[in-house]
């Protein structure tokens, strides 16, 4: 299903658990996957990786996911 959602037969896909969306997600889109929290009150999206402190500070990070996730916060926030 995941491999489906990539090619882009499906827009999304729900994970009930964590690892089960996290795994594929990052394996498939590390640079501009987004994670979203559903059943707030609030939205809630965030990029899909870690602080990457060991690369703080040295031009290597890459901003795709965070700016990604702010556009999608966005997009939820004006339906």
């Amino acid at each position: 299903m995941f491999m489906q959602c990539h090619e882009g037969m499906y827009d999304m896909v729900v994970a009930m658990y964590h690892d089960q969306g996290h795994i594929p997600l990052k394996l498939l889109g590390f640079y501009d996957g987004v994670n979203i929290t559903a059943g707030l009150p609030f939205i809630r999206t965030s990029a899909d990786h870690g602080t990457a402190f060991d690369i703080a500070w040295t031009g290597k990070a890459k901003s795709e996911s965070m700016a990604t996730s702010i556009e999608l916060a966005m997009h939820i926030a004006q339906e």
